[in-house]
Formats: C-alpha cells, sequence, structure tokens
C-alpha cells in the first residue's frame, strides 16, 4: 500500500537533502520479496508522484539498494526507515550501502502498517474509529493478525497511532490563500487515501490557474452513517495526514459539516465546491447535503476517470485473503529472527566490553 508513514518517511528524507528521488518496486519485485502487494504498480507509481516532498520518480526500482543505483541516479545517499527490510532469503537489503556509508535512517512512524491496515480490512469491526475503545475481536486482530507462532516483530506488530499537532503542523502546506487564488472545496472520507483520490484531487485542482483547494473531512461516525460496515477503515486522524502529503491540497477541515453549509462557504470565502461522480447521499434530514452551493450556481460535477474505490481496494483485500494472512506472518516470523539475532549481537557486545572493563581494573 502506499499510507501516510510512507509520506512521512518521504517527508523526513526529503529533509535530510535537497532532491529527493524515490524508487518504487514493481509488483513481481514485491510479491517474490514481501508478499502480493495491494495496489498495482501503476497506481502506486501515480500515488508516489502526488506526495507533496517527492521531486521524482524510479519506476521498476531493484528491490536491493546498491552503490550502482545510487551512482546511476546521482544520488549522495539513500534513506530508509529504522525498521529493517529483507530479501526472500532473509538478508538485509541496504547491507552494501550501508557498508559504504551511504545510508540514513528516518524515524519509523509509529501506529500504521500495510500489516495493520490490511487487518482492519479483514476484520470488519468499526473498533479502529476514533472514540471507540478497542474491544476484544480488535484486541484479537491485533494479537493474531500480524503476528507469527513465535511472536512479534517490533517493526510491523500493530500499535495504535497517536495523532499530535505537530505532525499536522509538519505535513500541512501553511499557505494561506492569496489574491487572485480560486478556492476549492470538496468534501468527503477519503477513506484508504487511493488513486481514485488522487486522480479525482488531480482534476479539481486544475479546475483553475490559480487554485487553493481545501478538504473537507468527516468524523469518522458521520462516514460510518453513510458507508456503513467498517467504515471508514482509518480515522479522522489518520486520513488527515495521508490528505495533506498530496501535492494537490492546501488545507484541510477536520470534522467538516455534512453539508456545505453558508456559514462554511462564507467562512472559507469558496469560489467552487466539487463532488465526484458518485452518488451524494442525502443528510440525515434527507436534504441535499450540496443545495447552498448549487442555488449560488458554484457547483461542478468532476470526471476523475477513475472507477476506484475504497470499496474496491477492500473487496481485493478480502479476495486474496489467505495470502495476505501468509504474507504478514511470514514478513513477520523473518523479522523476529533478525531482531534477536540483532539483539543476541549487542549482548555478546555488552559482555566483551564488560570482560574488558573487569580485565582493566586487574590490570591496575
Amino acid at each position: 500500500m502506499v499510507h501516510y508513514g510512507h509520506s512521512n518517511q518521504l517527508r523526513q528524507a526529503h529533509a535530510m537533502g535537497d532532491y529527493l528521488i524515490v524508487g518504487v518496486h514493481t509488483d513481481e519485485e514485491i510479491a517474490k520479496h514481501k508478499g502480493p502487494p495491494v495496489f498495482t504498480q501503476e497506481e502506486r507509481y501515480k500515488m508516489v508522484r502526488a506526495i507533496k516532498w517527492v521531486d521524482e520518480i524510479v519506476e521498476g526500482a531493484p528491490y536491493v539498494t546498491t552503490l550502482e543505483t545510487l551512482d546511476k541516479y546521482n544520488c549522495d545517499f539513500c534513506v530508509h526507515g529504522d525498521d529493517i527490510t529483507l530479501t526472500v532469503d532473509g538478508k538485509d537489503t541496504y547491507a552494501e550501502v550501508k557498508n559504504s556509508g551511504r545510508y540514513r535512517e528516518c524515524k519509523r512512524t509509529q501506529g500504521v502498517s500495510t500489516t495493520d491496515l490490511v487487518g482492519r480490512m479483514l476484520l470488519m469491526t468499526k473498533t479502529h474509529h476514533s472514540n471507540i475503545d478497542k474491544n476484544l475481536d480488535y484486541q484479537q486482530h491485533t494479537d493474531n493478525f500480524g503476528k507469527g507462532p513465535k511472536g512479534h516483530s517490533p517493526w510491523t506488530g500493530v500499535s495504535q497511532f497517536l495523532q499530535t499537532s505537530q505532525k499536522i503542523i509538519q505535513f500541512a502546506s501553511g499557505k494561506e490563500p492569496q489574491p487572485g487564488d480560486t478556492i476549492i472545496y470538496v468534501a468527503g472520507a477519503f477513506d484508504l487515501f487511493h488513486i481514485g483520490h488522487v486522480d479525482f484531487l488531480e482534476r479539481v485542482y486544475k479546475q483553475s490557474d490559480k487554485p487553493y483547494v481545501i478538504v473537507g473531512l468527516h468524523f469518522d461516525q458521520e462516514v460510518n452513517r453513510y458507508k456503513g460496515k467498517n467504515y471508514p477503515i482509518m480515522n479522522v486522524h489518520e486520513r488527515t495526514l495521508s490528505v495533506l502529503a498530496c501535492r494537490y491540497v492546501s488545507e484541510v477541515v477536520i470534522g467538516a459539516p455534512y453539508a456545505a453549509t453558508t456559514d462554511l462557504l462564507d467562512h472559507f470565502k469558496v469560489d467552487l465546491v466539487c463532488h465526484g461522480k458518485t452518488e451524494v447521499i442525502l443528510d440525515k434530514d434527507n436534504s441535499d447535503p450540496y443545495a447552498e452551493p448549487k442555488r449560488r450556481g458554484i457547483f461542478r460535477v468532476i470526471d476523475s476517470g477513475n472507477e476506484l474505490t475504497t470499496d474496491t481496494i477492500v473487496e481485493r483485500i478480502i479476495k486474496n485473503r489467505l495470502l495476505f494472512e501468509a504474507r504478514n506472518q511470514k514478513k513477520e516470523a523473518k523479522e523476529i529472527a533478525v531482531f534477536q539475532a540483532l539483539k543476541k549481537r549487542e549482548e555478546e557486545k555488552m559482555k566483551e566490553q564488560q570482560r574488558g572493563l573487569v580485565n582493566e581494573e586487574q590490570e591496575n
């Protein structure tokens, strides 16, 4: 998948240099080393291009990063998160660049992983929503889904995402609308932020020469009212970062009202309100949520040219449920083995240092 944890890694990587090139693997490479990908390679290429900290992407980048790859694209160093990534035979994919000193590390985003998101889709409960306590079903998911027979990996085990104001500031553009900007408002769930959303927002962005796009995100309970099942898969805090990372978005309204009201349109001085070709579900009182922008003549339906929906992604996961469960357990088992080996090496190193100190004291 491509999620806000990846965006956060790219944000940190971009801050370490001047120009960020992102290598994206093919479906074949991912299937070989990790298991079936959720998004196709074409979807991932386009999604990574839409992340605002990315300057360039390399399609079909090799799974093992070598010095030859860095030199080919004129890169000084490469960056990865502080979790470990392994080949199909359990080797560190960054060993060569680490040994040559051309490797930097950034902090992994706690509380999100493809493992966890896939688990939420398969579980079909609502317990990941922002104000609902974990129940036994979700606890069982966190205990079982991303866990092999030998316990948890510290890198992909499920943990809770904790939103902070600092994180929102880091992701936000911080730009105010300028005179002459066209202020465009769109609203929705933007759940499991995917290529369908990217294509829609890109078309919205192109509605003006000077666009300032504001995305209104509905609270989890509102989304659940009109979507049902266990939607949204991502809670409102996670959806906020996902949308803010997109280069076509200037601002996000967290917990926007379902209807585009007079107050909202006047407050943000909205020039244009857009909606995709998906069905507009009526408000709780059976009124049209876009009645006011339609009355003002500023409502526009945008065809994204993409049929992909959050439902489609969930269907992909359910269809391949057994493959994904096997993928997660296999990945977890490999990571635990490496983590334990690293821990053992660290313990041996400490013992040696202690022995050295004892010998030193005896000599003195």
